[in-house]
């Protein structure tokens, strides 16, 4: 599955034919044993992926936004789950400290982006100005404006330090939303996941939409453009977020040796411990 450069634009071209053609024939929900059949395929890609990255230098950036509950955790964990924590780091940043919020806007992100050998996903990221401050008031439409206007220039910058930046807007409808915060509601599993700004963004419906179109008209460019997600069935849009960005690294399959166990050293004196171990009860 790994795709050369020269491929890149074949590739994404098939992907956008495929999606036009199923986006005017409604599928039914996927079942979890297809889903975790096509995400197995998947995540050796990824794996795949990471060891040419390793072994390249690359620099990889990936921003996943969206409305809350649209779909970001799930989708970062999918790609994490079976990857290395020392190439595929996650970042999530909370609310910005009183000498954050003294810093330029662009600075508490910089030092989070990847180094050769790195890929770093974002979820939620420098565009929070564009959403949840700018609805929230957090920050004046002064700030939005000057936001809207610089971004593109430091992300050409951000990419032309090697970075492959890629950025993904998860979409997700009204009733998508409702239904999932009133499973956060009942499921006491993801209480956790509910907060106030969660309840006021459910709301703000149409304010975040005015955001969000003010993003996409400011940011939406040719070098860095908005990838979205159709979020509305998360097992499809999952597997189908990870197809795509596999499509637009430029990895190849690094050979890879066959490791042999060696044989365990000979027992020799050691003797067996007569210490009671502590073990825990067994309940299950």
């Amino acid at each position: 599955m790994g795709k050369k450069k020269d491929h890149k634009g074949k590739h994404e071209a098939e992907l956008e034919e495929q999606h036009s053609a199923a986006a005017t024939e409604p599928k039914p929900k996927m079942k979890r044993k297809e889903f975790d059949a096509e995400l197995e395929k998947l995540q050796v890609e990824l794996v795949k992926m990471q060891e040419w990255v390793k072994v390249s230098g690359a620099k990889v950036c990936v921003l996943f936004e969206g409305r809350d509950a649209a779909g970001k955790g799930g989708i970062i964990k999918r790609i994490t789950e079976r990857t290395s924590p020392r190439v595929f780091r996650v970042v999530a940043l909370g609310t910005p400290t009183e000498r954050e919020k003294s810093q330029m806007y662009f600075q508490r992100y910089m030092p989070h982006l990847p180094a050769g050998g790195e890929v770093v996903l974002f979820d939620r990221s420098w565009y929070n100005r564009a959403g949840v401050e700018r609805v929230m008031g957090f920050a004046t439409e002064e700030q939005v404006e000057y936001f809207l206007k610089y971004a593109p220039a430091v992300e050409q910058a951000i990419i032309n330090s090697g970075v492959i930046l890629v950025k993904y807007w998860l979409e997700e409808t009204m009733e998508d939303q409702t239904a999932r915060f009133e499973e956060r509601i009942n499921d006491y599993r993801k209480i956790w996941k509910l907060s106030p700004m969660d309840l006021e963004s459910h709301r703000r419906w149409y304010d975040y939409s005015r955001a969000r179109d003010a993003m996409f008209a400011a940011t939406d460019t040719e070098t860095s453009p908005w990838y979205v997600v159709d979020s509305h069935d998360q097992r499809r849009g999952r597997l189908n977020c990870i197809t795509h960005l596999l499509s637009l690294i430029p990895y190849e399959e690094v050979p890879y040796e066959k490791v042999k166990l060696p044989k365990r050293q000979p027992k020799g004196d050691y003797v067996e411990p007569d210490h009671p171990f502590r073990w825990i009860p067994e309940l299950y």
